[in-house]
């Protein structure tokens, strides 16, 4: 379970670097891959919420730095319009919201259910952003929801939710290279039938 555990850790650490070189889709209203989420998201449906926890810690805490640390709305060279200031630590709470959601579908998952938990990842990524945006909008004092932002956000979401499977694939063979289970009802059963 250990070993596990700190693999799954890894695992967040190391889409932190890949989402970096991850592009955004300008075809489909600028939509992208948000790896770190969906990492987080498949890994929390696969551990007990004390590790959860402390993934949505580790990437909550890596997801603000990332994106709040740094000149005061980004590059002034690019953006050229300022961008109020998110408070440090929103990110955690978010991370741990969306991990609470996952681990709602463990039992799901534990029966080799696992399809629920990658339908569920894309709503989950779909209502991080509209969180986040909402929080966005409360700092600046006023709320514009126009049809690009919600059609960005939706497109995020499903692009991300079709590579959970691929996420999903990957967690099943950590497990078995750590000798841990991931959903042991499914085995369970498997070796009833036979």
């Amino acid at each position: 379970m250990f070993r596990y555990s700190l693999t799954t850790l890894l695992l967040l650490l190391a889409a932190f670097v890949v989402q970096q070189f991850l592009p955004a889709f300008t075809g489909i209203h600028h939509s992208r891959i948000l790896l770190v989420q969906l990492v987080f998201l498949c890994c929390a449906v696969t551990v007990g919420p004390r590790t959860m926890l402390l993934l949505a810690f580790v990437g909550g805490f890596f997801w603000d730095a990332q994106c709040i640390l740094g000149p005061h709305g980004g590059d002034v060279e690019i953006y050229t319009q300022r961008v109020e200031s998110m408070h440090f630590g929103y990110s955690i709470l978010l991370f741990g919201a969306m991990g609470f959601l996952m681990q709602g579908l463990q039992p799901l998952f534990k029966q080799g259910k696992w399809h629920f938990s990658a339908l569920l990842s894309g709503i989950a990524v779909l209502l991080y952003l509209a969180a986040e945006y909402a929080i966005i909008n409360f700092i600046r004092g006023d709320f514009v929801l126009s049809r690009s932002t919600v059609l960005q956000m939706v497109f995020t979401a499903l692009l991300t939710m079709l590579f959970s499977p691929l996420i999903f694939g990957l967690l099943f063979l950590i497990a078995n290279a750590c000798d841990h289970s991931i959903n042991p009802e499914a085995g369970r059963r498997r070796q009833r039938d036979f």
